[in-house]
């Protein structure tokens, strides 16, 4: 049996932010949380405490050591918070400046230097992952993706049926192995009675630098990670694994997610 010695994650918390900051006259939010939202800064949207505190102490309970997270070089609130404020004491926090948010893909070419030649875990910093899940994943063979079960985003998330399209579906061989992700609202894969569906947390090793250095612009003109996965499969022969997880992710994507989330996390204990 594999026994990883994965420790390092990155989190992407570069991104602009576009939907949280778009207003939504029939969400109100406190004036705390309606900054932060203002701002684009989902991951310090206060949820008693910064959401991004939940998504470390997950992380620290799933085993992990260092985190890297991408930030813009505005984004000086927040390493002011885990450095200077907040620091944690149970997992190191570094940073790494993408200067320009061209994309998910340019965004993990910015902690190159952090992850060096370990293998390291990508994920959102608008989601809450299970520690469970992050566990699984941590403790895989490289490289890997968690898929997660559509059935238990609906059923035990915060994402209604008429959303979960959003995230892409996995289309899985015989083998486990990720084949491609289908684009958001796209064909579903039909070989399964359930849909796993790519919350963009991932098990890396050194080889996904190279796919993300040779990735093309998307139709959306950016660099997305996704896209070098699928390039790194097509033509690098890296075989990604796919972690099936019946977990719920907490989604944080625009105004109208914030009261829900912050009424499914009131129990979490989070320990820094």
């Amino acid at each position: 049996m594999h026994t990883s010695t994965t420790r390092k994650a990155v989190i992407l918390a570069r991104g602009l932010g576009t939907r949280m900051r778009k207003g939504d006259a029939s969400v109100s939010l406190p004036a705390d949380q309606a900054r932060a939202a203002d701002l684009g800064m989902k991951g310090m949207i206060p949820i008693g405490r910064p959401f991004l505190d939940y998504v470390l102490s997950a992380l620290a309970d799933a085993g992990f050591e260092r985190v890297c997270l991408v930030i813009g070089p505005e984004h000086q609130a927040v390493v002011r918070h885990y450095k200077v404020e907040s620091p944690p004491q149970r997992i190191d926090v570094g940073f790494a400046i993408q200067q320009q948010p061209l994309g998910t893909a340019d965004a993990v070419l910015a902690a190159e230097s952090f992850c060096g030649d370990d293998s390291f875990v990508v994920l959102n910093s608008d989601n809450y992952y299970p520690a469970e899940a992050l566990r699984a994943l941590r403790e895989a063979e490289p490289p890997a993706i968690a898929g997660f079960a559509r059935s238990s985003l609906i059923a035990d998330g915060n994402v209604p049926p008429d959303r979960v399209g959003r995230f892409g579906a996995l289309t899985i061989d015989k083998d486990g192995l990720l084949v491609s992700i289908v684009p958001r609202d796209g064909n579903t894969p039909s070989a399964s009675d359930e849909i796993y569906a790519s919350m963009n947390c991932w098990l890396f090793d050194s080889r996904i630098f190279d796919a993300c250095r040779k990735v093309e612009l998307s139709p959306r003109n950016e660099l997305e990670l996704p896209r070098a996965v699928q390039l790194a499969i097509d033509t690098m022969g890296m075989r990604f694994t796919v972690v099936r997880i019946a977990l719920p992710v907490l989604d944080m994507s625009t105004r109208g997610d914030v009261a829900g989330v912050h009424e499914r996390l009131k129990a979490i204990n989070v320990r820094l």
